[in-house]
């Protein structure tokens, strides 16, 4: 955990060491006040929660999410310092999971940065603040499953570009998987059951769900077992690009 916890520091320093991380914490909440107030209507709608400010969380971060992981081992490789990195001791799952939690981190940040909309809520009416609150927990969890997904995608590559790129469409799939226009399509020639489980693995279902207060099991599990799976799958390319 030790060795953990220096490439967490190191990597989270790293973030902003550059005005990048205060560009993208900038451009997030700008966003995310357009999308809350302008597109969504917070004021209009005349009550007092903050659905038009999570229900747009999925599409933020679609392009978001990509672009916080897109230089996770793109950049480390295409300068060469990943194989100073794995010479450092600690084991390579501890390199992964340590760079992961340091963009989990630093996108938690930016989310905790969204407070006062959520004050100005407050201010103006009598939210359930319970709700937010699983809301914020469900979006941290959401926006982690789509890091995993990136890091394991930068991992591949060794152009940051090409990273995002693909970061993006992978993360559009994953989120628009259980809309109705994806699930007709694939009714027409799949099976109920695997047109239930293409629905299960979309991020928009999940979150939509968790936005109405209720943290199901099966939910928090399912961002927990892609985080898993994803950086097992981020492990794996490391260590083969390193054989190779």
């Amino acid at each position: 955990m030790t060795g953990t916890l220096s490439v967490f520091r190191r990597e989270l320093a790293g973030y902003f060491a550059t005005p990048v991380a205060y560009v993208f914490i900038v451009g997030f909440l700008l966003l995310a006040g357009i999308f809350t107030f302008y597109v969504g209507g917070l004021f209009e709608r005349g009550q007092a929660d903050l659905k038009p400010f999570f229900m747009f969380h999925p599409w933020l971060y679609v392009v978001m999410m990509p672009a916080i992981a897109m230089r996770l081992w793109a950049e480390e490789r295409r300068s060469g310092t990943i194989e100073l990195l794995l010479t450092l001791p600690v084991g390579l799952g501890g390199v992964v999971l340590g760079k992961f939690l340091a963009a989990w981190a630093f996108t938690a940040i930016a989310l905790a940065l969204t407070f006062p909309v959520w004050i100005t809520v407050n201010l103006l009416g009598d939210p359930d603040n319970g709700v937010i609150v699983a809301s914020y927990i469900g979006s941290l969890l959401m926006a982690g499953g789509y890091l995993a997904i990136c890091a394991c995608l930068s991992a591949a590559t060794r152009n940051q570009v090409v990273a995002f790129v693909v970061g993006v469409v992978v993360c559009l799939l994953f989120t628009v998987a259980g809309s109705p226009i994806v699930l007709d399509a694939v009714a027409g020639w799949a099976p109920s059951v695997l047109v239930d489980a293409l629905a299960s693995f979309s991020f928009l279902t999940r979150f939509s769900a968790i936005m109405n207060g209720v943290i199901d099991a099966r939910d928090a599990v399912f961002f927990a077992s892609l985080i898993a799976v994803w950086l097992f799958a981020n492990t794996v390319v490391v260590d083969a690009n390193k054989a190779g």
